[in-house]
């Protein structure tokens, strides 16, 4: 076990720590396990032991509504767990988002450790304090901001996750390359392209470690998204929670839909004048690189442009979307629906 950095968020602090196994973390609640509400789905239950009692939720987006939200805090309730117990996470981002809304309302906040298992969630869904569910066919409409008390990154448990979820992951990497405020993590990413799509264990550490530094310079000065600066993190995300609608939240996986959303960012900007052409194409080409289809147009732009209406980013009456000037400089504005319809067909 290695402490690698703590995170600040208002009064709250995040410790990320890394593992070797989950095992380890496993033991380090031994001595507590009575006050300890295990909860995985049915994909991460293989890296916790048989005889460990455990919430077993089913696997994907799907399942990211109040019956599994019910579920959580119904087997505290029944176990007897108070305020000054424990929910403790592992799986990918559904589960940690699920296991830590659950903890942030059951009586009124119990403490929240998570075990990201995915990249996406190592990356994203881990680190910020976000949690939600989806509601009324909408991504993440009700949630709070609770962060975590503790992360436990095992890069192992990256080995067992198919291509396609391990691209997913990557979706947001690249997009914090496009927002670090330097292009250290684009330059990282083009040099180690081959080793990182091979899971070279060392080299995923290191870009895991630097794409969570670069959500960190944005939370930490931005814990609730009341400055500005966190809006940032949803470079891309309009657009994609609005594919991602469409298509039911099921037929996109997110790190997909955010690549596609922040391609159309970055042509968004350039059409508005914000963005320079090279940057644009630079970036673009890296996603394309990874193998990420970018190109994809929407059949059914009336339900997208409906859909981007319960973006829940709104401020009023106006959808704003993030926009680049530059590398790591991001601005937030409204886009006119034909651009949009332009851009996404």
């Amino acid at each position: 076990m290695q402490n690698l950095f703590s995170c600040s968020l208002g009064q709250h602090v995040t410790q990320v720590v890394s593992v070797d196994s989950i095992d380890e973390v496993v033991r380090m609640h031994a001595d507590i396990d009575r006050s300890v509400l295990w909860v995985c789905d049915t994909n991460t239950r293989q890296f916790l032991p048989a005889n460990l009692q455990v919430v077993v939720l089913p696997c994907g987006e799907v399942s990211k509504n109040w019956t599994s939200i019910e579920r959580i805090v119904s087997v505290a309730k029944e176990r007897g767990l108070a305020r000054d117990s424990k929910f403790l996470a592992v799986g990918g981002g559904v589960v940690c988002d699920m296991t830590a809304f659950a903890a942030s309302i059951y009586m009124r906040g119990c403490s929240v450790s998570l075990v990201p298992t995915t990249l996406l969630a190592m990356v994203d869904a881990s680190l910020g304090g976000k949690t939600a569910i989806d509601l009324l066919g909408a991504k993440n409409l009700v949630g709070t901001f609770y962060p975590a008390k503790e992360v436990y990154v095992c890069a192992q448990t990256l080995e067992t996750l198919g291509d396609t979820e391990f691209r997913n992951g990557l979706g947001e990497v690249l997009k914090h390359a496009v927002l670090s405020p330097d292009d250290s993590l684009a330059t990282f990413l083009t040099d180690n392209r081959m080793s990182i799509l091979q899971r070279s264990t060392g080299v995923l550490e290191q870009m895991i470690m630097a794409s969570l530094a670069v959500k960190r310079q944005y939370i930490e000065r931005d814990p609730t998204e009341k400055q500005g600066i966190r809006d940032a993190l949803n470079l891309g995300h309009t657009f994609a929670h609005a594919l991602e609608s469409v298509g039911n939240l099921s037929t996109w996986s997110h790190g997909e839909a955010v690549a596609w959303g922040v391609v159309r960012a970055l042509q968004a900007g350039v059409a508005v004048g914000t963005t320079r052409t090279d940057f644009a194409r630079r970036y673009s080409d890296l996603f394309t690189e990874y193998g990420f289809g970018i190109d994809w147009k929407v059949s059914d732009v009336p339900a997208f442009l409906a859909a981007l209406e319960s973006d829940k980013k709104k401020r009023g009456s106006n959808v704003r979307f993030v926009l680049m000037a530059g590398q790591g400089e991001h601005i937030l504005r409204t886009l006119d629906a034909q651009l949009v319809t332009e851009l996404v067909s």
